[in-house]
């Protein structure tokens, strides 16, 4: 079963050059992510889910293997404890 993500209120997200910034408007906080976690998150909120991150992310670096799957549920982990996302399943 895929699971549903969206930001939290109040949390706006900006493209930039090298991956994405997360703003939480209530607490002043901001997330920097890299182009990989720009990945993760993309895909998360356009419901391709971390799986669809995972294939992405091995077809763009191949010689990553195994420890793909493992870093976006990393990343996935700690979006979610950030609060600056949720899943909404």
């Amino acid at each position: 079963m895929r699971m549903a993500w969206s930001l939290n209120d109040g949390v706006t997200v900006a493209e930039t050059p090298d991956g994405v910034v997360l703003l939480d408007e209530r607490e002043g906080r901001y997330w920097q992510l890299n182009d990989t976690g720009g990945v993760v998150l993309r895909s998360l909120l356009e419901g391709g889910g971390a799986e669809r991150a995972v294939a992405e992310l091995r077809r763009r670096y191949p010689s990553a293997g195994d420890v793909v799957a493992a870093d976006v549920q990393k990343v996935v982990g700690r979006l979610k404890a950030s609060g600056m996302v949720r899943d909404e399943s």
